[in-house]
């Protein structure tokens, strides 16, 4: 990567860092890169918890680079393997996603964040959605944000522009927890460290069968589970995994998760 898309890896957990001064914005460039990251995530199985976080206490992201647009990068332009971001449009990502979210969270920024599976945040931490004001639409925001927080909640954000600081976000269900700045990545590695113990094959169906079962009937998911109609949940049905908890369970020991 560049020193503006930073990763680290440690054991099983890949960090992934947008440093872009003064506010994280992201243009072409920086989402096709983010993308590529993300996209060694998606396909390394020794990976197995991502970590998206930005550089800087002031701003998470800005969202699309209003600068950029304005040299030529045109918004309807290929923002790389994962969309916007690297991760609003990555097909087939089974593997979970934290959000370090430390500082304003902004259009873009705000929807980088609703693409990870749980958002933690610093206090000082703020969302919003200001696109209304341009007279755009939040695209990605207003497909995510009412399946997050409560409807009239989200349309009020969404028609209005307004912020929304770091209790209410917590109030109402959009983050999972509020810290101070200076403790915030070591609790979100924390979590990291949990996820990477616990068993890859069934959070990968977990991911699968709440991403693939959103438009289904209850029934109809269902029936596809038992019948083993999910590509991951085939795989965990047959692996070694599968039988590995109950095995540790009448043993009496922990555990041990192979990925197969």
């Amino acid at each position: 990567m560049s020193d503006v898309v930073k990763t680290k890896t440690v054991g099983g957990i890949f960090e992934v860092t947008l440093d872009r001064p003064k506010a994280n914005a992201i243009d072409l460039a920086t989402s096709r890169e983010m993308g590529e990251a993300f996209k060694e995530f998606r396909d390394n199985a020794a990976l197995r918890v991502a970590i998206i976080k930005t550089a800087g206490e002031k701003f998470f992201s800005a969202g699309w680079d209003l600068k950029a647009a304005a040299d030529g990068d045109a918004v309807d332009s290929d923002y790389g393997v994962g969309g916007f971001g690297g991760l609003q449009e990555l097909r087939n990502l089974n593997k979970p996603v934290l959000a370090d979210v430390n500082g304003m969270a902004v259009g873009g920024g705000f929807e980088l964040a609703l693409s990870a599976d749980m958002i933690y945040v610093a206090e000082h931490t703020n969302f919003a959605l200001p696109e209304i004001r341009a007279g755009t639409l939040a695209d990605a925001a207003t497909l995510k944000l009412p399946k997050r927080i409560p409807y009239h909640i989200a349309m009020n954000m969404l028609y209005t522009g307004r912020w929304m600081d770091a209790e209410e976000a917590l109030r109402w269900g959009l983050v999972n927890e509020i810290h101070p700045a200076d403790k915030l990545s070591d609790r979100v590695w924390e979590i990291a460290e949990q996820l990477e113990a616990g068993p890859p094959l069934v959070f990968a169906s977990i991911k699968e069968v709440a991403r693939e079962a959103e438009g289904m009937k209850f029934q109809d998911a269902l029936n596809r589970i038992t019948k083993r109609q999910f590509e991951s949940v085939d795989v965990l049905y047959g692996s070694e995994d599968g039988l590995e908890g109950f095995k540790a369970f009448a043993e009496k020991r922990e555990p041990v998760w192979k990925g197969k």
